[in-house]
Protein backbone atom coordinates (compact mmCIF):
# COMPACT_ATOMS: atom_id res chain seq x y z
CA UNK A 1 0.00 0.00 0.00
CA UNK A 2 1.72 3.53 -0.82
CA UNK A 3 2.01 5.92 1.57
CA UNK A 4 -0.28 9.17 1.53
CA UNK A 5 1.51 12.62 2.98
CA UNK A 6 -0.30 15.53 3.49
CA UNK A 7 1.38 18.77 1.92
CA UNK A 8 0.98 21.61 4.53
CA UNK A 9 1.36 24.96 3.86
CA UNK A 10 1.74 28.17 5.85
CA UNK A 11 -2.05 28.53 5.78
CA UNK A 12 -2.52 25.44 7.39
CA UNK A 13 -0.93 26.37 10.71
CA UNK A 14 -2.89 27.44 14.42
CA UNK A 15 -0.37 29.60 15.94
CA UNK A 16 0.23 29.69 19.64
CA UNK A 17 1.72 32.27 21.78
CA UNK A 18 4.30 31.00 24.45
CA UNK A 19 5.03 33.24 27.76
CA UNK A 20 8.69 32.24 28.59
CA UNK A 21 10.17 33.55 31.80
CA UNK A 22 14.02 34.90 31.42
CA UNK A 23 14.68 35.06 35.55
CA UNK A 24 17.82 33.10 36.64
CA UNK A 25 18.05 31.24 32.92
CA UNK A 26 21.50 31.09 31.47
CA UNK A 27 21.68 33.20 28.12
CA UNK A 28 22.69 30.54 25.63
CA UNK A 29 20.88 27.67 26.60
CA UNK A 30 17.45 29.82 26.89
CA UNK A 31 18.23 31.45 23.35
CA UNK A 32 18.71 28.22 21.84
CA UNK A 33 14.81 27.09 23.93
CA UNK A 34 13.27 30.33 22.23
CA UNK A 35 14.41 29.52 18.96
CA UNK A 36 13.39 26.31 18.90
CA UNK A 37 10.33 26.84 19.64
CA UNK A 38 9.91 29.89 17.24
CA UNK A 39 11.08 27.11 14.46
CA UNK A 40 8.45 25.07 15.11
CA UNK A 41 10.47 21.93 16.08
CA UNK A 42 8.34 21.40 19.33
CA UNK A 43 5.59 20.75 16.88
CA UNK A 44 4.32 17.03 15.00
CA UNK A 45 3.97 18.66 12.26
CA UNK A 46 7.38 20.90 11.52
CA UNK A 47 8.65 21.21 8.48
CA UNK A 48 11.80 22.89 8.03
CA UNK A 49 10.91 25.31 4.97
CA UNK A 50 7.55 26.52 6.29
CA UNK A 51 7.05 28.92 9.11
CA UNK A 52 6.00 26.56 11.40
CA UNK A 53 6.83 27.78 14.96
CA UNK A 54 4.49 29.45 17.53
CA UNK A 55 5.05 33.43 18.66
CA UNK A 56 7.18 33.98 21.96
CA UNK A 57 7.18 36.11 24.58
CA UNK A 58 10.08 37.08 26.78
CA UNK A 59 9.31 38.53 30.21
CA UNK A 60 11.93 39.47 32.62
CA UNK A 61 15.02 40.04 30.37
CA UNK A 62 16.91 42.09 32.68
CA UNK A 63 17.39 38.90 35.26
CA UNK A 64 18.96 36.56 32.24
CA UNK A 65 23.06 35.67 33.50
CA UNK A 66 26.04 34.69 32.17
CA UNK A 67 28.45 32.04 33.49
CA UNK A 68 31.84 32.55 34.57
CA UNK A 69 33.74 35.89 33.30
CA UNK A 70 31.76 36.67 29.87
CA UNK A 71 29.78 39.85 31.92
CA UNK A 72 32.98 41.44 31.67
CA UNK A 73 34.46 39.83 28.25
CA UNK A 74 31.88 39.45 26.09
CA UNK A 75 31.87 41.95 23.34
CA UNK A 76 29.18 43.12 20.74
CA UNK A 77 29.75 44.41 17.32
CA UNK A 78 27.91 46.74 15.31
CA UNK A 79 28.58 48.90 12.23
CA UNK A 80 27.22 52.48 11.24
CA UNK A 81 28.05 51.63 7.67
CA UNK A 82 29.85 54.49 7.09
CA UNK A 83 34.17 54.33 7.57
CA UNK A 84 35.35 53.88 11.44
CA UNK A 85 31.46 53.53 12.46
CA UNK A 86 32.53 50.25 14.68
CA UNK A 87 31.18 50.43 17.85
CA UNK A 88 31.77 47.89 20.26
CA UNK A 89 29.39 47.61 23.63
CA UNK A 90 30.34 45.11 26.74
CA UNK A 91 27.54 42.52 27.94
CA UNK A 92 27.40 44.46 30.90
CA UNK A 93 26.74 47.94 29.27
CA UNK A 94 24.05 46.30 27.25
CA UNK A 95 22.32 44.89 29.86
CA UNK A 96 22.00 48.10 31.56
CA UNK A 97 20.70 49.84 28.87
CA UNK A 98 18.97 47.37 26.10
CA UNK A 99 18.54 43.84 27.71
CA UNK A 100 16.08 42.84 25.53
CA UNK A 101 18.70 43.54 22.56
CA UNK A 102 21.04 40.59 24.53
CA UNK A 103 18.25 37.95 24.26
CA UNK A 104 17.06 39.03 20.60
CA UNK A 105 20.70 39.18 19.57
CA UNK A 106 21.71 35.19 21.26
CA UNK A 107 18.04 34.03 19.79
CA UNK A 108 18.79 35.69 15.85
CA UNK A 109 22.20 33.84 15.67
CA UNK A 110 20.28 30.79 16.23
CA UNK A 111 17.74 31.28 13.19
CA UNK A 112 18.64 30.46 9.64
CA UNK A 113 20.16 33.30 7.85
CA UNK A 114 17.93 33.87 5.43
CA UNK A 115 14.41 34.75 4.09
CA UNK A 116 12.67 32.19 6.76
CA UNK A 117 14.93 33.43 9.66
CA UNK A 118 14.09 36.73 8.95
CA UNK A 119 10.32 36.23 8.87
CA UNK A 120 10.77 33.73 12.27
CA UNK A 121 12.46 36.79 14.12
CA UNK A 122 9.16 38.68 14.22
CA UNK A 123 7.32 36.56 16.16
CA UNK A 124 9.15 37.16 19.19
CA UNK A 125 8.77 39.87 22.40
CA UNK A 126 10.99 40.41 24.71
CA UNK A 127 10.23 42.90 28.08
CA UNK A 128 12.53 43.99 30.75
CA UNK A 129 10.20 43.11 33.45
CA UNK A 130 7.01 40.67 34.46
CA UNK A 131 4.88 43.21 32.64
CA UNK A 132 3.84 42.74 28.80
CA UNK A 133 0.95 43.79 26.91
CA UNK A 134 0.28 40.47 24.55
CA UNK A 135 -2.41 39.62 26.88
CA UNK A 136 -5.17 39.74 24.14
CA UNK A 137 -3.01 37.10 22.11
CA UNK A 138 -3.93 35.00 25.34
CA UNK A 139 0.11 33.21 25.68
CA UNK A 140 0.13 29.88 27.72
CA UNK A 141 2.96 29.61 29.99
CA UNK A 142 5.89 27.52 28.85
CA UNK A 143 7.08 24.64 30.75
CA UNK A 144 8.41 20.92 30.34
CA UNK A 145 6.48 20.21 27.20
Amino acid sequence: MKKVTKTISAKDVNQQWWLLDAKDQVLGRFASEVAQVLRGKHRTDYSPNIYMGDAVIVINAEKIRVTGSKSDTKKYFRHSGYPGGVKYSSFSELMKNDCDKVILNAVKGMLPKNKLGREISKHIRVYKDDNHNQSAQQPKKWGSN
